[in-house]
């Protein structure tokens, strides 16, 4: 029997009967599943981090999520299942190199969540997970991988801003221990704030590219005014954290921020690319101080 003879018996046969491959099957608690790609590795456990290229679909493939345009893929710190049928109980199936598309019930899952179905998803259907794994880790090993890639990017970004700097005739440059560049544009005469103290301040933020990604004083959702928010409590990134606390109130100064501290290894979808360093022209308008 030839090859080409053989390749058509086979493919008769799945038609006949199905491949396994391919084939939507049905676990005990009701999942819906298709296996694409099979590596045949160690499967991921509950606590395993798992790195994977994720779209997500309704029935009607309208597109929900892809990590594909977003630039990255995702990290998710496998649970166990919440519920029957979730996707979770799929990802337990998998391994590092294989894929496999997921129908998870729309209706299991906002009610997992505690929010209302959107009107576009229909009550009753599936949403698909069409998954990709690219890494799967222990929390021990991943913590160790994280540490080796973060010196190595923050390396690498105090060169890209060094260079960025001499290309744009920036003097004066500052720089402290975790790697937050500054410049002062302008002393302000004012108290430095603290930790938790409020803070208001104008800030426009631009790629290196000088792609501006936001500027306070054009947000129409703010209306133009200064933003506020508690500094030194994590609530914004950490290098405006460290940067805002620098400076006297009045002051102006140009922040040039690593990705380590700013949106990192995912960047924001859409806006930020990963691994982007950041430049953020920041003015101190007010400090309140804590009542602490």
């Amino acid at each position: 029997m030839t090859i080409k003879n053989l390749t058509l018996l086979t493919a008769a046969a799945c038609l006949a009967w199905g491949c396994s491959q391919n084939r939507v099957q049905v676990t005990k608690s009701g999942l819906k599943y298709q296996i694409h790609e099979d590596a045949n590795g160690n499967k991921a456990k509950v606590g395993d981090v798992i790195s994977m290229q994720l779209v997500m679909k309704t029935v009607g493939d309208s597109a929900l999520r892809d990590t594909y345009k977003d630039g990255s893929p995702i990290r998710y710190v496998l649970q166990a299942a919440p519920f029957k049928g979730a996707f979770e109980e799929g990802l337990l199936m998998l391994s590092k190199g294989d894929s496999a598309t997921f129908f998870v019930s729309s209706d299991s899952l906002f009610k997992q969540m505690g929010s209302n179905m959107p009107p576009f998803i229909r009550k009753g259907s599936d949403i698909k997970f069409i998954t990709k794994v690219v890494d799967v880790q222990s929390a021990e090993d991943f913590q160790k991988s994280q540490q080796a890639d973060r010196k190595k990017q923050i390396d690498i970004d105090s060169k890209i801003l060094a260079d960025y700097a001499a290309k744009n005739g920036l003097k004066n440059i500052q720089k402290t221990e975790s790697g937050l560049h500054y410049v002062v544009v302008t002393a302000g005469s004012g108290a430095k704030p603290q930790k938790a103290d409020q803070v208001s301040v104008h800030y426009a933020g631009r790629l290196l590219t000088g792609k501006e990604f936001d500027n306070s004083r054009r947000n129409p959702q703010s209306g133009g005014r200064p933003i506020d928010f508690q500094i030194g409590v994590g609530g914004v990134i950490p290098g405006w954290d460290e940067g805002v606390m620098l400076m006297p109130k009045g002051s102006k100064y140009t922040f040039l921020i690593p990705s380590s501290l700013a949106y990192g290894e995912q960047g924001v979808p859409g806006n930020i690319p990963p691994n982007s360093p950041l430049v953020f022209d920041v003015e101190l308008i007010d400090i309140k101080k804590s009542a602490q």
